[in-house]
C-alpha cells in the first residue's frame, strides 16, 4: 500500500506574474528591513556591522525557506536546485538556508484545486471516478499528487499543476536571482546567466506535463527488460498540459528500505547507482532530480519503482565520451589525463588559476578513491561526503573563482550527488569499480 505523507498545511498558490512579484516583493522588503535592525543592533553594541551576520540569522532563513516553499513554481524549485551546491555558486550559509526547501510543499486549497481541474477537465469531472482524495499524498515545486479511482475501478497517482507557474518561471527565476544578488549571496563577478538560462529551459520542460508523459513513455520502453525496475503506465485519457495521470503502483518509500536486511539496501543502492552510470553511458537521457521522493521501493517484487520525468537531460555523445575518459582516468589515478578530461567538461576556464585547477584536481581525485577499489564501499561508515563538501566550501569561498561548470554538468552532478545521498541513507555496501568498468 502506499503510505500517505505526513499531512501538510495549504496555502493558496500566489496567481500572476504581478501576484508573484509582489510576494517576492514583500519578502525581499521584510529581509532588508531585518538586515538593518540586526546592522543597527551590532551598532548599538559598538560592533562593526556584517552583512553576513545581519543576513543568514535564524530569522530570515526561516522567511526564505517559507516564503519560497509557499510561492511554489520556479521560485521554490530554483532554490531547491541552488540547495544542492556545494559552495561554488552560493556560501554555505545560504545552501543550508535554501535546504529547508527539499521538503514537501504546503498544498493547494480545494477550492483552488477544484478550479484548476475544471478548466483542464470541464465542470462535472468528480463524475468521471468512483473516488477522488481531495486532500494530496504528495506536494512538490510544480504540483501535487492525488489518488483516484476510475469507475472500471483503475488506481490512478493524479499529478495537478499548481495554477500560474508556468507562466511565471522566467520571471520568478529572475527575481529571485536578483534578489540574491542585491542580498550578495551571488558574488558581483560570477556569471550565473548560462545556469539560470538552463534552469529556465528544464523547468519550462517540467511544467509541460505532455512532454514528461512522452518522458515517461521513453524511459518505460528504455527500462522494460530490466526486472530491477518498475515505472507507471500512462493514462493517456486524463492527461492534460497541467494534468498527468498515471497507474499507481504501491510501493513503500526509500526511508522504509533504511530498516530492511543489509542485501536489500546494498540491491537497491547498486540498482540506482547502475541506473546513472546506464543512464549517463548508454542510454544518453537522464532523469536529472535525485529528490528521494522520485525512487520507492515495492516489497513484493523486489523493484525500485521509477516516478517523475519531467526534469530529463539529453546527453550529447560528446559529453558522454569525455566523462568516459575522465573516469578512466579517475580509475588510472593518472592525473594529467584527468586533468585534460575535465578542461575539455568545462571544469576550468581558460583564465582559472592554477590553483583553483589543482583543488578542483584534488577534490576530483579523493571522490574517485572509493571507486578505485574492488572490494564494497560502505556508504555507512565514511567521511568521505563531509571532506568533500568541506573542500567545496573552501574553494567557493575564494571569490576570486568565478568559473562555473556547464549547466548539463552540475545538472549531471546534482544527480550523482543525490544518489550518493540515498546510498549513504541507506547505509548500503557497493562495489562500484565493476559497476564503473562495465561502461569503460
Amino acid at each position: 500500500m502506499m503510505r500517505q505523507d505526513r499531512p501538510t498545511p495549504s496555502y493558496p498558490v500566489p496567481g500572476g506574474r504581478a501576484g508573484r512579484m509582489m510576494r517576492l516583493g514583500g519578502m525581499t522588503g521584510g529581509i532588508v528591513g531585518g538586515v538593518l535592525a540586526n546592522g543597527a543592533a551590532q551598532l548599538a553594541r559598538g560592533e562593526r556591522p556584517r552583512l553576513d551576520r545581519a543576513l543568514l540569522t535564524p530569522a530570515t532563513a526561516q522567511r526564505i525557506a517559507r516564503d519560497l516553499g509557499r510561492m511554489r513554481g520556479a521560485a521554490m524549485k530554483l532554490g531547491q536546485m541552488l540547495s544542492m551546491d556545494t559552495g561554488l555558486v552560493l556560501p554555505p550559509e545560504m545552501t543550508e538556508i535554501l535546504a529547508a526547501l527539499r521538503a514537501e510543499a504546503p498544498h493547494m486549497p480545494p477550492q483552488q484545486l477544484r478550479a484548476v481541474l475544471d478548466a483542464a477537465w470541464g465542470s462535472g469531472w468528480y463524475g468521471r471516478f468512483a473516488r477522488f482524495d481531495l486532500r494530496p499524498f504528495a506536494a512538490a515545486s510544480i504540483g501535487q499528487i492525488h489518488r483516484a479511482r476510475t469507475r472500471d475501478g483503475q488506481e490512478l497517482a493524479i499529478k495537478v499543476q499548481y495554477p500560474g507557474v508556468r507562466a511565471s518561471i522566467d520571471s520568478d527565476i529572475d527575481n529571485v536571482a536578483a534578489l540574491l544578488r542585491m542580498l550578495g549571496v551571488l558574488g558581483r563577478d560570477l556569471d550565473v546567466g548560462p545556469l539560470l538560462a538552463e534552469a529556465k529551459a528544464q523547468l519550462h520542460a517540467e511544467a509541460d506535463y505532455m512532454a514528461e508523459a512522452a518522458h515517461l513513455a521513453r524511459f518505460g520502453a528504455l527500462l522494460a527488460d530490466d526486472p530491477r525496475f518498475a515505472l507507471p503506465r500512462l493514462h493517456e485519457d486524463l492527461t492534460t498540459p497541467q494534468v498527468l495521470a498515471m497507474e499507481l503502483l504501491e510501493s513503500d518509500p526509500l526511508e522504509a528500505v533504511a530498516i530492511a536486511p543489509q542485501p536489500v539496501r546494498d540491491r537497491v543502492a547498486e540498482a540506482l547507482i547502475e541506473l546513472v552510470l546506464a543512464e549517463l553511458f548508454a542510454l544518453r537521457w537522464m532523469q536529472t532530480d535525485p529528490n528521494p521522493a522520485n525512487f520507492r521501493f515495492d516489497p513484493a517484487s523486489g523493484r525500485v519503482v521509477l516516478l517523475d520525468f519531467g526534469a530529463v537531460l539529453e546527453i550529447d555523445a560528446g559529453l558522454a565520451d569525455d566523462f568516459r575518459a575522465l573516469m578512466r582516468a579517475g580509475l588510472s589515478g593518472e592525473r594529467a589525463a584527468m586533468a585534460e578530461a575535465m578542461a575539455r567538461i568545462g571544469y576550468f576556464g581558460a583564465d582559472t588559476a592554477s590553483r583553483h585547477r589543482e583543488m578542483i584536481l584534488t577534490m576530483f581525485d579523493k571522490a574517485m578513491a572509493p571507486l578505485r577499489q574492488r572490494t564494497p564501499f560502505d556508504f555507512g561508515q565514511t567521511q568521505l561526503l563531509e571532506d568533500l563538501r568541506d573542500m567545496g566550501l573552501a574553494m567557493g569561498s575564494e571569490r576570486d573563482l568565478t568559473h562555473i561548470p556547464p549547466p548539463a554538468t552540475l545538472f549531471l552532478h546534482r544527480k550523482i550527488g543525490g544518489i550518493y545521498l540515498i546510498a549513504t541513507r541507506l547505509r548500503a555496501r557497493v562495489a562500484l569499480r565493476p559497476l564503473l568498468e562495465k561502461y569503460g
